[in-house]
């Protein structure tokens, strides 16, 4: 195995490793004030629930730019790719926008849910407006894991 796959296997364990904490971050939050408004609330389960699983995508995206990497460098259902040190080193950089951006987003998205769950417990007819506070988060996780896919699927190997 060379250095170049080794920098290229933990890029790709990065992204999801980063993006899970996270995720798994930002679902925690959220869903101690989801259960403090069901517990008062129980009809706005639905509600909450949606607000707290928010934070959770940015996990599916290290995710998505691992398998897409473990298959480029032959890891999943192929032979494994003889990589240079810069081969390897383009494909963990490629793979650090998803991780950074991921994991920052997500805790951060996980901490506006927060607050748009207390909007949903005191006026649930605004469930709406209190849906595009942690979207707009999202935004700049599509944007990483973009540019992570772009990056990753433009880099040559073999």
């Amino acid at each position: 195995m060379s250095l170049g796959f080794t920098l290229a296997l933990i890029g790709a364990a990065l992204a999801t490793i980063l993006a899970g904490i996270g995720s798994a971050w930002g679902v925690g939050l959220a869903g101690q004030a989801a259960a403090g408004v069901v517990s008062e609330q129980p009809s706005q389960f639905a509600k909450v629930l949606i607000l707290q699983l928010l934070p959770g995508t940015q996990g599916i995206y290290g995710l998505l730019v691992t398998f897409i990497t473990l298959s480029k460098i032959g890891l999943l259902g192929g032979s494994i790719a003889n990589l240079d040190t810069h081969t390897g080193v383009a494909i963990l950089a490629a793979c650090l926008p998803i991780a950074i951006v991921g994991l920052v987003s997500a805790y951060h998205q996980g901490r506006t849910s927060v607050a748009s769950i207390g909007i949903v417990a005191k006026k649930p007819d605004q469930f709406g407006k209190a849906m595009l506070f942690p979207a707009m988060v999202e935004t700049y996780a599509i944007l990483a894991l973009l540019i992570s896919i772009l990056a990753v699927s433009n880099i040559q190997v073999g």
